[in-house]
């Protein structure tokens, strides 16, 4: 089984995504569907749904899409970690329409100014409310937030973690350090997986190539094995930088000197185990 560990939806009309600038990210600036979905990841047979937005009424909309289509396996919704209901907000979401399809939780950490935002109480708590649950958290973080993530995970090693877009490495700077290590530093944590995600909208959206995503890449094979690491698109966000079939061909690229048998973990087995598709 193939699996795309890392896509999205959107509909404008039902709520606007005021992270695309209508300007330099126009080519995203439009509607996505299951229909587009389906037309895009042919060769996949199932998807994980992630949430896009810190709004708690689109995690049931993802619930509901994903209850309707045989491509969404999974869904990784939000829900406000520091709120004293998430245990009864994530209590909500399980038991409401198409919620057997929750998987996970995310939130965009990366937009947070305080670099420690995970490590404050009322978000731990939060966190082992989504434990508690039955459910994963997905580390979506910029390199200066690794060492908060690090201690995070320090602090919940029975419970899984996914790491997103491998940290948003500064690739089109081409600097490897201190991320690399950090990434190490991580990956020594063996509750915690990694998407092959996010690499090319950071690199030169207009000029990258396979060799300036293959250091960062190479790191994070090395870093989490095969076994902990699973190849998501970030579709339609990755438009920005190239096709669908751009960023498939990279990472067949990325991933060309390892055995099939990793192969297939990377492209399929390791996100069948850890969404439980």
């Amino acid at each position: 089984m193939r699996v795309d560990a890392h896509h999205h939806l959107w509909d404008l009309s039902v709520r606007d995504q005021d992270w695309i600038d209508p300007v330099t990210m126009a080519v995203i600036r439009r509607d996505f569907d299951v229909s587009d979905l389906a037309a895009a990841v042919a060769g996949f047979d199932r998807t994980v749904l992630v949430q896009t937005v810190t709004v708690a009424e689109e995690t049931p909309e993802f619930l509901a899409v994903a209850a309707s289509s045989d491509l969404i396996g999974a869904v990784v919704g939000w829900v406000d970690l520091t709120s004293p209901s998430v245990a009864d907000d994530l209590a909500a979401l399980r038991a409401g329409a198409g919620g057997e399809w929750l998987r996970g939780i995310r939130h965009q950490v990366q937009g947070e100014a305080d670099p420690r935002w995970l490590c404050r109480d009322d978000v731990q708590r939060g966190l082992q409310a989504v434990f508690d649950a039955g459910l994963l958290y997905e580390l979506l973080v910029l390199p200066h937030q690794l060492e908060a993530s690090i201690e995070t995970v320090a602090a919940f090693q029975d419970h899984p973690f996914v790491l997103d877009h491998c940290a948003k490495p500064p690739i089109a700077g081409g600097a490897l350090e201190p991320w690399a290590s950090l990434i190490g530093e991580l990956a020594g944590f063996d509750n915690v997986t990694c998407k092959l995600s996010g690499l090319v909208t950071e690199a030169d959206w207009a000029k990258w190539t396979v060799d300036d995503l293959r250091p960062y890449a190479e790191v994070v094979l090395e870093a989490f094995g095969p076994s902990r690491v699973m190849f998501g698109s970030d579709w339609p966000v990755c438009l920005l930088a190239g096709s669908y079939a751009d960023v498939v061909e990279a990472a067949e690229d990325l991933t060309s000197g390892l055995s099939q048998a990793d192969r297939d973990q990377v492209f399929g087995g390791t996100a069948a185990r850890v969404y439980r598709l």
